[in-house]
């Protein structure tokens, strides 16, 4: 099944997020028409590859004609021809900007499709999941909103009193401008005694509003304690695992939504007391409770704003490079990344121009580590959003640093850490000023990893992963001078989400059973296995010259690059030990295969089959693995299809017959058969077969002519070993 037709296929909640990667970038109607052929191109490559960009360019308006000439409905032709005017314009001149986008909109479209199947979990266990993050915020809106109906009672306590208040100083003051001749008489006494009951009554209301705002107050500092900040940092943990593959982040919008009314509730409570101030300047007495309590009120209330906003202000998209969307958190000198950040409290009141300066190592003391500096502007206004409810936000799209250099020829990065274990930080300010209240903003990204070369990516990303899976600390930048161990069963869900992030389908039991067993050995055995960081990614595999992430690493690669449609569909069933393969395949049909990964090559894959010999012997041979390299030259369903063995002279032929456990060949792979033939009128066309050798340990590759079967030259390409 196409991307794009598991996509339709999601649930309401996740078609939101793929709504909203497309605009006029990309329009969904081109993704929807050329689905297929879309899928079928290597938008990665062509990232970095302007030539192949400028040619996809060009296929991409051939199809999208081609489909508006097919197109029956008139106001549809007219809406592609529209659509194919619009993407000349913007990418004839910027075709890598066109390749960038669709990348990166496929790679969000699997990361979503991941995030729908990763939790292998019951539907029990699920259902009581959601049900208990249901309850948790239906809790909150429910304080949220009981907070906000109390302070607006206090709106109607306080309008009493001044009602009160000016009834008793009207009266007041006419008693005073009576005549004195009256002071002994009856309605004399009687309006002295009604005015004592009404500056009672005033008193005991002051009273009571000041004691019912201290307790709205305790309420809105509990909210803020026990459940607002613990919101908030819940939300941050799910940040940093969403950046390493995990779960798709969301609920910010719920965040910015308790922030806001929380905020709005003590504005309120602040325009209360200045309200009760104003009326003590007419009216007041001996043992007036306002006076006595308002300034601690006052403060205590200045006090939780201040708290509320300045945590308010959050990395919404932490760091991160246009072309490594999936790989955030690491920045190569020289090239431009992306973060924005945003203001969670929404107020009318806000200063709409305000700035925010970026600081790369704020405060980091010289000498320890490399230092850098952003080279380009680093100050930036907030603006409006609209679609997400008018908050305040700024988003950094071209940021870029540069290496510092010292004049003495030395550099920083003295300690013994490797350039891809030095961790950096990205500061933003900003300064805020509301209601009279002046509040210094600051937050920080996620450590970040700092590249010069794109091959230092992998060791990059391994710090990436280790640090956001083991701590909660935003900032603990010498984390790497003492790095903790991390469980088993922490560390094989990370992988699988590599996987299913990446390439769309994560790992099963078996296959992290057998990563489990590379990464331990086959005796070891412990309820809960710790692995060191150096044994992930610093220490090389016994008898192998790289460690166990650079192998995990370009797999990945492979699989991204040359795999990825016979990967989602399941064919490959990729770390398995030759010891279970043998199991798996000894008592199969001749011809029986399976594909595994193999283990003594970076970035390779193999295929296994089962045969028999003249005496009923069971046995295995495997193909030397397929590398990128290889498989730049022919897909690698091509090269199921086309396979041969040389035996013994007998005529070449293809051992491959069943995908294990019974599929035919043909059944599982046909789909993905490269069917377009080279047109080079007037020659024959012709196609590349690999071919092994099986009895001798050589190698050899034939190019057939498909038309005449005329053996035209030879070139290195592959060879099998019989496995004993």
């Amino acid at each position: 099944m196409s991307q794009w037709k598991q996509i339709q296929q999601l649930e309401t909640r996740l078609l939101e997020h793929v709504d909203y990667l497309y605009d006029d970038n990309f329009p969904m109607d081109i993704r929807q028409g050329l689905a297929d052929w879309i899928e079928a191109q290597d938008w990665d490559t062509a990232v970095s590859d302007e030539p192949m960009a400028a040619m996809l360019f060009k296929n991409l308006l051939s199809q999208l004609e081609r489909v508006r000439l097919q197109e029956q409905v008139f106001l549809q032709r007219h809406n592609m021809k529209m659509i194919q005017q619009h993407l000349q314009l913007k990418y004839s001149s910027n075709p890598v900007s066109m390749a960038t986008v669709i990348s990166s909109c496929l790679k969000e479209e699997r990361r979503i499709l991941s995030s729908a199947c990763m939790q292998e979990q019951g539907p029990l266990e699920k259902s009581l999941q959601n049900s208990v993050a249901f309850e948790r915020q239906k809790n909150m809106d429910n304080r949220v909103g009981m907070i906000r109906g109390n302070v607006q009672m206090l709106d109607q306590a306080v309008k009493y009193i001044e009602d009160l208040q000016d009834d008793f100083d009207f009266r007041y003051k006419t008693l005073q401008s009576r005549d004195s001749t009256d002071k002994n008489s009856e309605s004399m006494k009687h309006e002295v005694t009604r005015l004592q009951e009404m500056l009672n009554r005033l008193d005991f209301k002051r009273k009571e509003i000041l004691s019912k705002m201290d307790a709205v107050i305790n309420d809105i500092e509990d909210l803020m304690t026990s459940q607002l900040n613990p919101e908030l940092q819940d939300w941050k943990r799910r940040q940093q695992i969403a950046a390493i593959g995990g779960p798709l982040l969301t609920g910010l919008e719920l965040l910015q939504s308790w922030f806001t009314l929380t905020a709005q509730s003590l504005f309120q409570m602040k325009r209360q007391l200045d309200k009760l101030g104003d009326l003590v300047v007419k009216v007041t007495y001996e043992s007036d409770p306002i006076p006595l309590q308002k300034p601690q009120m006052e403060e205590r209330v200045r006090f939780l704003i201040y708290h509320l906003i300045k945590s308010s202000f959050v990395v919404e998209k932490q760091p991160c490079m246009p072309a490594q969307p999936q790989r955030p958190l690491i920045i190569k000198t020289g090239v431009q990344f992306t973060t924005k950040v945003r203001l969670l409290v929404k107020l009318p009141e806000v200063d709409y121009q305000l700035k925010v300066k970026t600081t790369f190592d704020k405060d980091l003391p010289p000498g320890r580590v490399r230092q850098f500096y952003i080279l380009t502007s680093n100050t930036k206004a907030m603006d409006i959003e609209d679609f997400s409810n008018g908050c305040l936000s700024v988003e950094f799209r071209h940021l870029q640093l540069k290496e510092k250099k010292y004049i003495n020829g030395t550099k920083g990065n003295e300690a013994l850490l490797s350039v891809t274990e030095e961790l950096h930080s990205l500061s933003f300010e900003a300064n805020f000023t509301v209601q009279g209240l002046t509040i210094d903003l600051e937050t920080c990204s996620l450590p970040l990893v700092v590249i010069s070369n794109v091959c230092q990516l992998p060791g990059g990303w391994a710090s990436v992963l280790w640090y956001n899976l083991l701590t909660d600390e935003p900032r603990n930048l010498a984390f790497f001078g003492n790095p903790p161990r991390a469980s088993w069963k922490q560390l094989s869900e990370v992988l699988s989400w590599q996987f299913s992030t990446l390439a769309g389908r994560g790992l099963n039991k078996d296959q992290l059973g057998m990563l489990e067993e590379k990464i331990f050995g086959q005796h070891v055995s412990c309820s809960d296995r710790q692995v060191s960081w150096s044994k992930f990614s610093k220490e090389n595999i016994q008898g192998k010259n790289f460690t166990f992430w650079m192998w995990l690493d370009s797999i990945l690669e492979l699989i991204k690059r040359h795999l990825l449609p016979v990967w989602n569909e399941n064919y490959i069933m990729g770390f398995v030990s030759k010891g279970m393969e043998r199991a798996l395949l000894k008592d199969r049909e001749p011809g029986t295969f399976l594909l595994r990964f193999s283990e003594s090559h970076l970035g390779g894959i193999t295929f296994t089959w089962v045969q028999h010999s003249d005496n009923g012997e069971v046995q295995l041979n495997s193909v030397e693995p397929y590398t990128k390299n290889r498989l730049s030259a022919v897909p690698f369903a091509d090269v199921i299809r086309d396979y041969k063995v040389i035996s013994d002279g007998v005529v070449p032929e293809n051992p491959l017959k069943f995908l294990y456990p019974d599929i035919p060949k043909d059944e599982a792979f046909g789909s993905l058969y490269n069917s377009q033939r080279s047109k080079v009128f007037p020659y024959l066309p012709f196609t590349l077969i690999p071919v092994s050798e099986i009895q001798f340990d050589k190698q050899l590759s034939l190019v057939f002519d498909i038309g005449t079967l005329e053996l035209v030259s030879y070139h290195l390409f592959t060879c099998s070993r019989k496995l004993k």
